[in-house]
């Protein structure tokens, strides 16, 4: 058992003889499993085409599907604000959720909070949860702003979010002054990406939409950056340094780079960083708005280019070489600032890396899965590089978002074999890796019980996870890492790279067996 002297973590703590015991016992007495035989054999058939097909006509249920709700990427958005709360208007448990689901990912404590709907507001509503909610609130967390987005619960019932804020103001339990944006965000409809829409259009709209009157565009001579549902601290940091080296004058619309990154002080800080009320008020003034994640920035992209009147550049997310070229030749164009030498250069070494690395890359064959315009970088940067996708499969995507895929595998000759699966979950794409399989799966943590069901039919079925996306719960510090640019493009490359090369040594590791190709370089 354990002992202050000997503490053992659950592995290799539960391989101990009495844990071992302790659970043969209870599969024997409680859990009535069927026999080893039995489930050997269900297993191998869920790796056949048989159960492939079967698998794909499912309509009424979801396994594992690779996205997370509305809300969440509400609060995200909330977040890259200064100073701002993000208020969830619903149960306990969803904030909860979403609070650990953040916490896992970035390793950084979040603060949310939430109203706490219980059964009685799921009945007759819950205008009494938010006017004590805000009331507490606004006082007790010394916030510039409050963001509110909505749970399941308050959308099933159709409670009024904008009515139960005016109805706090006119109540006095909320100063009427006091900058309170919201945003629908349905749990059961959209994604995470779709929720981080609804509530940057919410907070842009509160603060400029009756406010147009002596706007002019271009009149601060800045550009608007607006980054979409990205989780990698690096991007961030990585685009002001490519604007900074082109003294491009800018506004991150939505900046969380700094709350999520605090440093180790001795001092915790519930606030930092993120875009000011002014910026956002500011905004229409700039040239332009420039948007990191088109395909999932609908409904912002129609309220700015409607309400600003900005024509919204039309360009890709900013991932490998040719569509961080557009995005940095579209930022020369309409700031005639032009693009730096540093930048050149830095592009010059990712293809002189690319070079490198091309002959290990050549050929192989990866699945992938995640959001759409993630996706969409990735498998352009994979073409780039010789890779070949054999399944792209995205949950949280159109038929839009599918033509723009097929359009890109159709640029060039590495995508003609790549099929696209547009709302299929990884139980789909489980059945996909054991009847045709791929060298490897890219995707988030999620995609480790693919790794692991293919290496249980036998280690020749394998197929690793390489993670990149969203969430990584199971590697530390991978958020801090950069996908877009030139120096995304080198990390992407290096993480491509030596999972092959990883891969190799693993293949060729036993002495006077395997060892054919066990170098020391390569």
């Amino acid at each position: 058992m354990q002992t202050v002297e000997n503490t053992k973590a659950c592995f290799p703590l539960f391989n101990e003889p009495e844990y071992q015991d302790l659970l043969a016992n209870k599969r024997e007495l409680w859990e009535e499993m069927p026999s080893k035989d039995k489930i050997a054999e269900t297993f191998a058939w869920t790796t056949t085409q048989e159960y492939q097909d079967i698998n794909f006509k499912r309509t009424a249920l979801t396994i594992n599907p690779a996205k997370v709700c509305q809300p969440l990427g509400g609060a995200l958005c909330g977040m890259g604000f200064e100073k701002t709360m993000v208020y969830i208007h619903g149960s306990q448990g969803c904030v909860a959720y979403f609070r650990t689901y953040f916490n896992r990912h970035f390793k950084e404590p979040i603060a949310f909070i939430a109203d706490s709907m219980t059964e009685d507001a799921a009945v007759f509503g819950g205008q009494k949860n938010v006017h004590e909610g805000l009331q507490n609130a606004t006082k007790l967390y010394g916030a510039k702003m409050i963001a509110v987005c909505t749970t399941c619960i308050a959308e099933v019932i159709g409670d009024d979010l904008g009515a139960f804020i005016g109805n706090a103001r006119k109540e006095g339990n909320v100063d009427k002054d006091f900058p309170i944006p919201y945003a629908n965000t349905p749990s059961f409809v959209g994604s995470h990406v779709t929720g981080w829409d609804n509530m940057f259009e919410g907070i842009v709209s509160y603060f400029t939409q009756t406010t147009m009157d002596g706007k002019v565009v271009g009149s601060n001579k800045k550009i608007n950056i607006v980054p979409g549902f990205e989780t990698y601290l690096g991007n961030y940091r990585v685009i002001k340094r490519m604007l900074k080296e082109m003294d491009v004058d800018y506004t991150f619309l939505c900046d969380p780079e700094e709350v999520l990154d605090t440093p180790a002080n001795g001092e915790y800080e519930m606030y930092a960083g993120g875009t000011t009320i002014d910026e956002v008020k500011d905004a229409p003034n700039a040239i332009t708005t420039f948007m990191l994640q088109p395909t999932t920035l609908e409904k912002s992209k129609k309220f700015v280019e409607g309400t600003w009147n900005h024509e919204v550049p039309k360009i890709n997310i900013p991932m490998g070489v040719e569509w961080t070229d557009e995005f940095l030749m579209k930022v020369s164009e309409v700031t005639g600032k032009p693009i730096s030498a540093s930048l050149l250069k830095e592009r010059g070494r990712l293809v002189d890396m690319m070079t490198d690395s091309h002959a290990w890359l050549h050929g192989k064959k990866m699945a992938i899965f995640g959001d759409p315009d993630f996706l969409l970088g990735m498998v352009k940067f994979m073409l780039e590089l010789g890779i070949e996708p054999t399944h792209i499969l995205c949950n949280n995507s159109n038929k839009r978002w599918e033509k723009r895929m097929k359009a890109v595998l159709e640029s060039s000759p590495y995508g003609i074999h790549a099929k696209v699966y547009p709302g299929c979950d990884l139980w789909h794409l489980r059945s996909l890796c054991f009847t045709d399989k791929p060298d490897f799966v890219i995707g988030s943590t999620y995609g480790k019980t693919i790794q692991r069901d293919t290496l249980y039919k036998g280690a020749d079925f394998e197929v690793p996870l390489i993670r990149l996306g969203f969430p990584i719960f199971d590697r530390h510090h991978l958020h801090r890492m950069t996908t877009l640019g030139y120096e995304g493009g080198m990390y992407i490359l290096t993480t491509l790279t030596n999972a092959v090369l990883e891969l190799l040594d693993d293949k060729t590791k036993y002495m006077n067996d395997t060892d054919y190709n066990y170098d020391i370089v390569r």
